[in-house]
């Protein structure tokens, strides 16, 4: 058990946007949202996942929908109490903590914000070590664990209760009812004990986001290089530098759909990248080579900063370099590459992991 302050969110914030592959929501409106709920309830206490009590009740807080609409409609915060208070009335139990349901710019720093408004903890712990477009994209699917009931809540008081056959049916009824509701809603999912937690969850999440954040921050401040300090934190690897020259980017069907494209610089030259995300960065490819394709992780940063960029706020003209970072193991699995994989979201490539391709240079 230990404390998180102000300090720990600014690290935790970036490193989440990092590890959240370009979707999750937008950091920085998640930051604010931790902060002022530090300021005015104190700070967060956050848990290991040792610590929960096989039996507890926990239930992850994230936000569903497309990052783009969070632009214009950030969440005051009231959802996700209103979510969670619906939740806890109709299973009749306390919630003990909460905990995020990916590592996502604004999905890691939203739990953060709702604990330190109902006075209880967080566990350092997710269901995706990463994010992932769809509600049944989670380690938790892979083992069983049901996504309902489910409350999903939005801006102008409107609250609705799930129970569906399976998670694939949870995806299509929460996300064509956030749809009505406005683009994006606040909701309270997978309600779970302790225990699975301990089984199925990927460990330690904040702690990675934190000393990712930590690394970028520290390397700017000893002119050290941003990029290079957050890859050997997360073991990934350099993929591709180049600048942004086109951004075909749409909001459909609820989601943040598209594709950008960056020409070659330095010893990229000549070559053009093609990243495709919907909510994530999911494929990034050249004319030649496949470079990394999901379960992988796909992040785009900046080129001075090192600082991520989601995929609401790519830009022409940025200079960016392309990374890639190894997923958990879990997605690794037969039921993974099915759940997550490239044939999943229709990509014409099989799933060869990013360091493989690294090191072979296998070509598309």
């Amino acid at each position: 058990m230990r404390i998180i302050g102000k300090q720990e969110i600014e690290d935790i914030a970036v490193g989440a946007a990092l590890l959240g592959t370009g979707g999750g929501g937008d950091p920085y409106i998640g930051k604010l949202m931790a902060l002022q709920a530090i300021e005015e309830y104190g700070e967060i206490t956050l848990l290991d996942v040792d610590e929960v009590p096989d039996d507890a009740l926990v239930v992850p807080s994230a936000m569903m929908g497309a990052p783009t609409v969070m632009i214009e409609k950030a969440p005051s915060g009231e959802e996700a109490i209103s979510a969670f208070k619906n939740l806890e009335s109709y299973l009749g139990k306390e919630i003990f903590a909460t905990m995020p349901i990916e590592a996502g710019g604004l999905n890691s720093m939203l739990p953060l914000a709702l604990a330190a408004r109902m006075g209880i903890p967080v566990v350092d712990v997710d269901g995706m070590g990463r994010a992932f477009p769809e509600l049944q994209m989670v380690t938790f699917y892979l083992d069983g664990v049901s996504a309902t009931p489910m409350v999903i809540a939005d801006e102008k008081g409107n609250t609705s209760l799930l129970s569906t056959i399976n998670n694939v049916w949870t995806e299509r009824i929460a996300r064509s009812a956030t749809i009505e509701m406005g683009g994006s809603t606040m909701t309270a999912i997978y309600p779970m004990t302790g225990k699975n937690l301990k089984d199925s969850g990927i460990h330690n999440i904040l702690k990675l986001e934190e000393e990712l954040g930590k690394a970028i921050r520290l390397a700017k401040q000893n002119n050290a290089d941003p990029i290079k300090e957050a890859l050997k934190c997360a073991d990934g690897f350099e993929l591709f530098r180049g600048k942004v020259v086109d951004v075909n980017r749409k909001t459909e069907s609820g989601f943040a759909k598209g594709v950008a494209t960056f020409e070659g610089i330095n010893q990229y030259k000549g070559e053009t990248l093609e990243v495709r995300f919907q909510n994530e960065h999911l494929l990034a490819q050249t004319n030649q080579r496949l470079l990394c394709v999901t379960p992988d992780l796909i992040a785009v940063l900046d080129a001075e900063t090192g600082l991520p960029i989601t995929t609401e706020a790519i830009r022409y003209g940025a200079r960016c370099v392309i990374v890639g970072i190894p997923c958990d193991p879990k997605w690794r699995t037969e039921k993974g590459i099915e759940t997550v994989g490239p044939k999943y979201f229709n990509y014409d490539v099989d799933y060869v992991p990013v360091e493989e391709l690294v090191k072979r240079g296998v070509k598309a």
